[in-house]
Protein backbone atom coordinates (compact mmCIF):
# COMPACT_ATOMS: atom_id res chain seq x y z
CA UNK A 1 0.00 0.00 0.00
CA UNK A 2 1.45 3.35 -1.05
CA UNK A 3 1.66 6.35 1.23
CA UNK A 4 -1.27 8.18 -0.40
CA UNK A 5 -3.62 5.21 -0.01
CA UNK A 6 -2.51 4.68 3.60
CA UNK A 7 -3.13 8.35 4.43
CA UNK A 8 -6.57 8.20 2.81
CA UNK A 9 -7.45 5.10 4.84
CA UNK A 10 -6.26 6.56 8.17
CA UNK A 11 -7.70 10.06 7.69
CA UNK A 12 -11.16 9.18 9.13
CA UNK A 13 -9.45 7.74 12.20
CA UNK A 14 -7.57 11.00 12.77
CA UNK A 15 -10.83 12.95 12.46
CA UNK A 16 -12.32 10.66 15.12
CA UNK A 17 -9.46 11.61 17.45
CA UNK A 18 -9.88 15.33 16.81
CA UNK A 19 -12.71 16.02 19.35
CA UNK A 20 -10.78 14.27 22.11
CA UNK A 21 -7.60 16.14 21.23
CA UNK A 22 -9.44 19.47 21.28
CA UNK A 23 -10.97 18.72 24.68
CA UNK A 24 -7.53 17.79 26.00
CA UNK A 25 -6.02 21.04 24.73
CA UNK A 26 -8.87 23.24 26.00
CA UNK A 27 -9.34 21.67 29.43
CA UNK A 28 -5.85 20.35 30.22
CA UNK A 29 -3.10 22.25 28.39
CA UNK A 30 -4.48 25.81 28.16
CA UNK A 31 -5.33 25.93 31.92
CA UNK A 32 -1.68 25.06 32.65
CA UNK A 33 -0.84 28.70 31.95
CA UNK A 34 -2.39 29.39 35.36
CA UNK A 35 0.71 27.91 36.99
CA UNK A 36 2.24 31.41 36.85
CA UNK A 37 -0.06 32.29 39.76
CA UNK A 38 2.31 30.28 41.98
CA UNK A 39 4.95 32.97 41.35
CA UNK A 40 2.63 35.96 41.75
CA UNK A 41 0.78 37.89 44.42
CA UNK A 42 -2.34 37.13 42.46
CA UNK A 43 -5.23 39.56 42.53
CA UNK A 44 -8.21 38.38 40.41
CA UNK A 45 -9.15 41.89 39.31
CA UNK A 46 -5.65 42.39 37.83
CA UNK A 47 -5.88 39.20 35.80
CA UNK A 48 -3.35 36.46 35.16
CA UNK A 49 -0.62 38.70 33.70
CA UNK A 50 -1.33 41.91 35.62
CA UNK A 51 -0.52 40.66 39.12
CA UNK A 52 2.78 41.38 40.87
CA UNK A 53 5.58 38.87 40.30
CA UNK A 54 7.08 37.71 43.63
CA UNK A 55 9.20 34.74 42.53
CA UNK A 56 9.48 31.95 45.07
CA UNK A 57 7.89 33.82 47.98
CA UNK A 58 4.76 31.65 47.88
CA UNK A 59 6.86 28.51 48.11
CA UNK A 60 8.81 29.92 51.07
CA UNK A 61 5.53 30.75 52.77
CA UNK A 62 4.30 27.19 52.23
CA UNK A 63 7.46 25.72 53.77
CA UNK A 64 6.99 27.93 56.83
CA UNK A 65 3.37 26.89 57.39
CA UNK A 66 3.17 25.12 60.78
CA UNK A 67 0.97 22.24 59.55
CA UNK A 68 2.41 21.61 56.09
CA UNK A 69 4.59 18.63 57.11
CA UNK A 70 1.73 17.02 59.02
CA UNK A 71 -0.52 17.47 55.97
CA UNK A 72 2.16 15.98 53.72
CA UNK A 73 2.55 13.02 56.08
CA UNK A 74 -1.23 12.50 56.19
CA UNK A 75 -1.35 12.51 52.39
CA UNK A 76 1.48 10.03 51.95
CA UNK A 77 0.29 7.72 54.75
CA UNK A 78 -3.36 7.61 53.69
CA UNK A 79 -2.58 7.24 49.98
CA UNK A 80 0.09 4.56 50.59
CA UNK A 81 -2.17 2.50 52.83
CA UNK A 82 -4.97 2.75 50.29
CA UNK A 83 -2.60 1.42 47.63
CA UNK A 84 -1.27 -1.44 49.82
CA UNK A 85 -4.59 -2.59 51.26
CA UNK A 86 -6.26 -1.93 47.92
CA UNK A 87 -3.92 -4.53 46.39
CA UNK A 88 -4.20 -7.19 49.10
CA UNK A 89 -7.99 -7.26 49.47
CA UNK A 90 -8.93 -7.75 45.78
CA UNK A 91 -6.27 -10.44 45.36
CA UNK A 92 -7.74 -12.37 48.30
CA UNK A 93 -11.33 -11.88 47.09
CA UNK A 94 -10.40 -12.90 43.55
CA UNK A 95 -8.86 -16.14 44.86
CA UNK A 96 -11.98 -16.85 46.92
CA UNK A 97 -14.36 -16.11 44.04
CA UNK A 98 -12.30 -18.35 41.77
CA UNK A 99 -13.08 -21.25 44.10
CA UNK A 100 -16.85 -20.78 43.80
CA UNK A 101 -18.43 -23.36 41.53
CA UNK A 102 -21.96 -21.93 41.39
CA UNK A 103 -21.75 -19.51 38.44
CA UNK A 104 -24.98 -17.69 39.36
CA UNK A 105 -23.86 -16.91 42.91
CA UNK A 106 -20.40 -15.99 41.67
CA UNK A 107 -21.77 -13.45 39.19
CA UNK A 108 -24.12 -12.07 41.84
CA UNK A 109 -21.26 -11.53 44.29
CA UNK A 110 -19.17 -9.87 41.57
CA UNK A 111 -22.02 -7.48 40.79
CA UNK A 112 -22.58 -6.59 44.45
CA UNK A 113 -18.93 -5.84 45.21
CA UNK A 114 -18.55 -3.88 41.95
CA UNK A 115 -21.62 -1.66 42.54
CA UNK A 116 -20.02 0.84 44.99
CA UNK A 117 -17.44 1.74 42.32
CA UNK A 118 -20.20 3.58 40.41
CA UNK A 119 -21.43 5.63 43.38
CA UNK A 120 -20.05 9.10 44.08
CA UNK A 121 -18.52 10.04 47.39
CA UNK A 122 -21.36 12.49 47.94
CA UNK A 123 -23.73 9.52 48.22
CA UNK A 124 -21.33 7.19 50.01
CA UNK A 125 -20.23 9.97 52.37
CA UNK A 126 -23.82 10.53 53.49
CA UNK A 127 -24.27 6.78 53.98
CA UNK A 128 -21.09 6.51 56.07
CA UNK A 129 -22.05 9.53 58.19
CA UNK A 130 -25.33 7.77 59.06
CA UNK A 131 -23.79 4.34 59.60
CA UNK A 132 -20.94 5.65 61.78
CA UNK A 133 -22.97 8.20 63.75
CA UNK A 134 -22.00 8.03 67.46
CA UNK A 135 -25.63 8.06 68.58
CA UNK A 136 -27.87 6.55 65.88
CA UNK A 137 -25.36 4.75 63.66
CA UNK A 138 -25.81 1.02 63.25
CA UNK A 139 -22.14 0.32 64.02
CA UNK A 140 -22.27 2.04 67.41
CA UNK A 141 -25.63 0.42 68.14
CA UNK A 142 -23.98 -2.97 67.68
CA UNK A 143 -21.06 -1.91 69.89
CA UNK A 144 -23.50 -0.75 72.56
CA UNK A 145 -25.41 -4.02 72.36
CA UNK A 146 -22.27 -5.97 73.27
CA UNK A 147 -21.38 -3.60 76.09
CA UNK A 148 -18.79 -1.38 74.39
CA UNK A 149 -18.63 2.40 74.44
CA UNK A 150 -19.66 4.23 71.25
CA UNK A 151 -16.83 5.38 68.99
CA UNK A 152 -16.84 8.73 67.17
CA UNK A 153 -15.28 7.34 64.01
CA UNK A 154 -15.50 10.56 61.97
CA UNK A 155 -14.47 12.85 64.82
CA UNK A 156 -11.49 10.98 66.28
CA UNK A 157 -7.97 11.49 64.98
CA UNK A 158 -7.19 7.89 65.93
CA UNK A 159 -10.04 6.38 63.90
CA UNK A 160 -10.49 8.75 60.98
CA UNK A 161 -7.53 7.60 58.79
CA UNK A 162 -8.67 4.00 59.19
CA UNK A 163 -12.18 4.95 58.13
CA UNK A 164 -10.78 6.64 55.01
CA UNK A 165 -8.66 3.64 54.08
CA UNK A 166 -11.36 1.03 54.78
CA UNK A 167 -14.12 2.92 52.97
CA UNK A 168 -11.92 3.57 49.92
CA UNK A 169 -11.00 -0.11 49.70
CA UNK A 170 -14.66 -1.10 50.12
CA UNK A 171 -15.65 1.21 47.27
CA UNK A 172 -12.94 0.24 44.78
CA UNK A 173 -11.85 -3.34 45.47
CA UNK A 174 -14.59 -4.77 43.25
CA UNK A 175 -13.03 -3.23 40.13
CA UNK A 176 -9.57 -4.66 40.89
CA UNK A 177 -11.11 -8.02 41.76
CA UNK A 178 -12.53 -8.32 38.25
CA UNK A 179 -9.10 -7.54 36.78
CA UNK A 180 -7.47 -10.25 38.91
CA UNK A 181 -10.21 -12.75 38.03
CA UNK A 182 -9.48 -12.07 34.37
CA UNK A 183 -5.80 -12.78 35.05
CA UNK A 184 -6.72 -16.08 36.73
CA UNK A 185 -8.87 -17.19 33.78
CA UNK A 186 -5.85 -16.60 31.53
CA UNK A 187 -3.78 -19.24 33.32
CA UNK A 188 -3.27 -22.40 31.26
CA UNK A 189 -5.56 -25.18 32.65
CA UNK A 190 -2.94 -27.75 31.66
CA UNK A 191 -0.80 -26.52 34.56
CA UNK A 192 -3.51 -27.52 37.05
CA UNK A 193 -3.96 -30.88 35.35
CA UNK A 194 -0.23 -31.56 35.59
CA UNK A 195 -0.24 -30.51 39.25
CA UNK A 196 -3.09 -32.92 40.02
CA UNK A 197 -1.23 -35.75 38.30
CA UNK A 198 1.81 -34.94 40.43
CA UNK A 199 -0.33 -35.14 43.57
CA UNK A 200 -0.34 -31.42 44.45
CA UNK A 201 -2.99 -30.40 46.94
CA UNK A 202 -5.46 -27.62 46.18
CA UNK A 203 -3.54 -25.23 48.43
CA UNK A 204 -0.30 -25.95 46.59
CA UNK A 205 -2.01 -25.39 43.26
CA UNK A 206 -3.09 -21.94 44.39
CA UNK A 207 0.34 -21.13 45.83
CA UNK A 208 2.47 -22.46 42.95
CA UNK A 209 0.20 -21.88 39.91
CA UNK A 210 -2.58 -19.35 40.56
CA UNK A 211 -0.57 -16.73 42.43
CA UNK A 212 2.48 -16.90 40.11
CA UNK A 213 0.09 -16.58 37.16
CA UNK A 214 -1.30 -13.39 38.72
CA UNK A 215 2.12 -11.87 39.42
CA UNK A 216 2.46 -9.89 36.14
CA UNK A 217 -0.87 -8.08 36.61
CA UNK A 218 -0.17 -7.59 40.33
CA UNK A 219 3.17 -5.94 39.51
CA UNK A 220 1.56 -3.86 36.76
CA UNK A 221 -1.26 -2.48 38.94
CA UNK A 222 1.06 -1.93 41.90
CA UNK A 223 3.63 0.01 39.91
CA UNK A 224 1.05 2.10 38.05
CA UNK A 225 -0.52 3.05 41.39
CA UNK A 226 2.74 4.71 42.53
CA UNK A 227 1.68 7.87 40.72
CA UNK A 228 -1.19 8.24 43.19
CA UNK A 229 0.98 8.49 46.31
CA UNK A 230 0.05 12.18 46.68
CA UNK A 231 -3.59 11.63 45.67
CA UNK A 232 -5.28 10.60 48.89
CA UNK A 233 -8.79 11.26 47.53
CA UNK A 234 -10.16 14.79 47.75
CA UNK A 235 -13.80 13.82 47.13
CA UNK A 236 -13.77 11.25 49.92
CA UNK A 237 -11.95 13.35 52.51
CA UNK A 238 -13.92 16.50 51.73
CA UNK A 239 -17.24 14.71 52.29
CA UNK A 240 -16.16 13.02 55.53
CA UNK A 241 -13.74 15.28 57.40
CA UNK A 242 -14.32 18.12 59.85
CA UNK A 243 -12.06 20.56 61.75
CA UNK A 244 -11.80 18.07 64.62
CA UNK A 245 -9.85 15.62 62.43
CA UNK A 246 -7.65 18.05 60.51
CA UNK A 247 -4.64 16.72 62.42
CA UNK A 248 -4.96 13.20 60.97
CA UNK A 249 -7.20 13.67 57.92
CA UNK A 250 -6.16 16.92 56.27
CA UNK A 251 -4.41 16.22 52.94
CA UNK A 252 -2.78 18.40 50.31
CA UNK A 253 -5.92 18.64 48.16
CA UNK A 254 -8.17 19.76 51.02
CA UNK A 255 -5.49 22.21 52.18
CA UNK A 256 -5.35 23.67 48.66
CA UNK A 257 -9.14 23.99 48.66
CA UNK A 258 -9.26 25.84 51.98
CA UNK A 259 -6.32 28.14 51.24
CA UNK A 260 -7.33 28.87 47.65
CA UNK A 261 -11.12 29.00 47.56
CA UNK A 262 -11.99 29.68 51.21
CA UNK A 263 -9.14 32.02 52.23
CA UNK A 264 -8.59 33.40 48.70
CA UNK A 265 -4.78 32.93 48.90
CA UNK A 266 -4.60 31.89 45.27
CA UNK A 267 -0.84 32.15 44.90
CA UNK A 268 -0.10 29.95 47.92
CA UNK A 269 -2.68 27.36 46.88
CA UNK A 270 -1.24 27.24 43.36
CA UNK A 271 2.26 26.83 44.76
CA UNK A 272 1.16 23.77 46.75
CA UNK A 273 -0.63 22.38 43.71
CA UNK A 274 2.41 22.98 41.50
CA UNK A 275 4.65 21.16 43.99
CA UNK A 276 2.19 18.25 44.12
CA UNK A 277 2.03 18.08 40.32
CA UNK A 278 5.83 18.02 39.98
CA UNK A 279 6.20 15.20 42.49
CA UNK A 280 3.34 13.28 40.88
CA UNK A 281 4.98 13.66 37.45
CA UNK A 282 8.19 12.11 38.80
CA UNK A 283 6.31 9.28 40.50
CA UNK A 284 4.21 8.55 37.41
CA UNK A 285 7.36 8.46 35.26
CA UNK A 286 8.99 6.04 37.71
CA UNK A 287 5.85 3.88 37.84
CA UNK A 288 5.67 3.55 34.05
CA UNK A 289 9.37 2.74 33.88
CA UNK A 290 8.96 0.04 36.54
CA UNK A 291 5.86 -1.30 34.78
CA UNK A 292 7.88 -1.57 31.57
CA UNK A 293 10.86 -3.22 33.26
CA UNK A 294 8.95 -5.58 35.56
CA UNK A 295 5.74 -6.33 33.63
CA UNK A 296 6.71 -5.48 30.03
CA UNK A 297 3.97 -2.82 29.97
CA UNK A 298 4.01 -0.27 27.15
CA UNK A 299 1.69 2.69 26.67
CA UNK A 300 2.10 2.54 22.88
Amino acid sequence: MNKKAKTKRELPLHFMLLPGALLLIVYSYIPMTGVVIAFQKFVPINGLFGSKWIGLDNFRYVLQMPDIWQVLWNTIFIASMKIIVGQIVPIAIALLLNEMRNALIKRGVQTLIYLPHFLSWVILGAILVDILSPSQGIVNQVLGAIGLEPVYFLGSNSWFPGVLIASEVWKEFGFSTIVYLAAITGINPALYEAAIVDGASHTRQVWHITLPGMVPIIILLATLSLGNVLNAGFDQVFNLYSPSVYQSGDILDTLIYRIGLVDAQFGVATAIGFFKSCVSLVLISISYYLAYRLANYRIF
